[in-house]
Parts: C-alpha cells; structure tokens; sequence
C-alpha cells in the first residue's frame, strides 16, 4: 500500500518520535488561522478596552507568543524547538462578528513549524474566550488551520479556499 503515511507511527504501531538528524536545514515559516465568533456587544466591550480582566487582544497576542515557545511541552513527539520569530495578529471583523487571529511561527532548522503556529493560534483564541467569558459564554472559536508553510522536504503548501 503505497501513498499518505502517518510519521510518528512505528512498524509495530507504537508512537513514534521522528529522527530529524538527517533532513537538510532550511528557513521554515508556517502560519495558521482561527477565529473567536461572539455578539457584537462583547466584541465592542474588547475594542472599547473595557473587559473585566484588561487589554483582552494585547494578553491574547503575548499568549498565543508564549504558546508557540512551549508547544514540545504540550504536544507529544514534537521536537523542541530554536524558533526565531512568532507573531500573533488579531483583527477585528465586524461582520463574524469576533476576532481573526493569524499566527506565523518561524526558524532555520530540520523540522517544521507547523504545529508551534497551530498552537499559537489557538491559545490566542483560548485567551480571548477567557478574558472576555464574563461578558459572553455564547463565544465560539473555530476556523483553527494551517494556512500556509515553506521549507523542508515537501516543500511549499497554501491552502486552497473554499
């Protein structure tokens, strides 16, 4: 059976933590997407600065920063890792209504960034359900996805819309 295989999977099916020592070192970027969908009072209560606990998209941006730094801790099997930029964008977007979050972890190594990026993106998004669930428990976050990366062996991908 030829096609798509599971990496971190062993022969005997054990979990597995891939061997990166002979891949080549390349500059990786992977970024990712999620969003937080709430009532357009709560996300004027976010834009206003006038949450309960603070600066609700400030604490969400160092969050998802932190995030991506800790993801071998969080995850199992992902390799630790000497990211050289993260950074966490949130937007305002009126018609979700909520925040977008866009998260894009960087560095030159062996291994992707996925994952760190994945991570950031949504911890970002758990931060801002938790600031602001005193004003809107009827919060969703979704849309949590890899957008696009680059480097390594399988080279570039972009997320097709749609």
């Amino acid at each position: 059976m030829s096609g798509p295989s599971l990496t971190h999977i062993g022969a005997g099916g054990e979990a597995d933590m891939v061997d990166v020592g002979d891949k080549e070192v390349t500059v990786r970027i992977a970024v990712a997407q999620g969003h937080v969908r709430m009532r357009p009072e709560t996300l004027a209560l976010i834009l206003k600065g006038n949450a309960k606990k603070g600066d609700v998209i400030a604490t969400a941006r160092l969050a998802g920063i932190m995030a991506a730094k800790q993801t071998a801790n969080l995850i199992p099997l992902c390799h630790p890792l000497m990211l050289s930029k993260v950074s966490v964008e949130i937007t305002p977007d009126e018609t979700l209504p909520g925040l977008r979050i866009e998260a894009m972890a960087k560095l030159t190594g062996r291994t992707g960034v996925e994952m760190e990026a994945l991570t950031a993106a949504s911890v970002a998004c758990l931060t801002i359900y938790d600031m602001a669930k005193a004003a809107d428990r009827e919060m969703e976050i979704g849309g949590i996805r890899l957008v696009r990366k680059s480097g390594g062996r399988s080279g570039d991908y972009v997320r097709k819309e749609g």
